[in-house]
């Protein structure tokens, strides 16, 4: 693996991380929102096959290249699946575009105001067959709804834990403990997380970095010291159910932050588009996010 190639490309390069990674629980809403409904699949295998067959068409636009997508979040399935022959990982490094895993397997019910990480326990054969596909990384995801100190506490350090176990094996972790942005607290929740992630940041050794995925914060900027952090590779805004239009307004707004869109990145897209169509309008999704990627903007006064 050309690891300094990549972690080239995810730091230095200009661009956005793409996420393609819903897994079997959130596949069922992912291919409803490109107009395929249950009645068109029998099974997880041919559910798996639709959402695949989409993710195809997806990776191989003409506009999914190094030059706007710096990387890729994929599901497990399709990390270990090819297109046109070539491994799924090795045909986005051939455009420039790093790969990362989704490890987690889901969360565990809600106590104290947070859900943490289910146990993973096919862990290591799963980061095993990571390093041997050339992938670059890993993210898991964990949900904070109240703004608990030892709630959120605990996420952190169950989030830095598995990703210093990720950095042992030579990936490198992307970090998402998300706000849930219904949360009635959101905004301390908020100053809860900057401060918890930033005491574990500065507890790294040196070298070990990570790269964490944030909601977009009420307060612009509010995560600019983990943006300038060493031991943070990369700060990621995720969509969290936010609009197209929205995500990108709140991007535009907070300098450092990237972003790794799912639903805004593919909400416009439709499974019975032709070709042509659906390439353009997802050129235009990664032009507009690349753009509220790259120029920020100062916060309406």
């Amino acid at each position: 693996m050309k690891y300094a190639e990549m972690m080239a490309q995810l730091v230095g390069g200009a661009g956005f991380v793409a996420a393609l990674d819903q897994s079997g629980g959130s596949t069922p809403a992912a291919l409803q929102a490109f107009g395929i409904g249950a009645d068109r699949y029998s099974g997880e295998d041919e559910m798996f096959a639709l959402i695949h067959g989409l993710r195809v068409r997806i990776m191989k636009a003409p506009c999914i290249d190094g030059r706007r997508v710096l990387g890729v979040i994929l599901f497990e399935r399709t990390m270990d699946a090819q297109i046109d022959t070539v491994p799924v990982p090795e045909f986005l490094w051939r455009r420039g575009i790093v790969s990362f895993v989704k490890i987690d397997q889901g969360l565990e019910e809600d106590t104290g105001g947070v859900q943490l990480m289910k146990p993973m326990p096919d862990l290591e054969s799963l980061l095993s067959r990571a390093r041997s596909r050339a992938v670059f990384g890993t993210k898991m995801r964990s949900v904070i709804n109240v703004a608990s100190h030892q709630g959120i506490g605990d996420v952190v350090r169950q989030q830095f834990e598995l990703a210093n176990h990720v950095l042992d094996q030579r990936l490198v972790p992307i970090i998402e403990p998300e706000v849930n942005i219904a949360s009635a607290t959101r905004q301390e929740c908020e100053s809860i997380l900057l401060a918890e992630l930033s005491n574990a940041l500065d507890g790294q050794a040196y070298g070990r970095r990570v790269v964490l995925k944030l909601s977009l914060p009420v307060s612009d900027g509010l995560y600019a010291p983990l943006v300038a952090h060493p031991s943070c590779a990369r700060v990621l805004a995720l969509s969290g159910g936010l609009s197209q239009d929205a995500a990108c307004a709140a991007l535009e707004r907070n300098r450092g932050m990237i972003a790794s869109f799912s639903r805004a990145l593919l909400q416009d897209l439709r499974a019975h588009m032709q070709d042509q169509e659906f390439n353009d309008v997802l050129g235009r999704a990664v032009e507009r996010i690349y753009r509220a990627s790259t120029v920020k903007r100062l916060a309406d006064r």
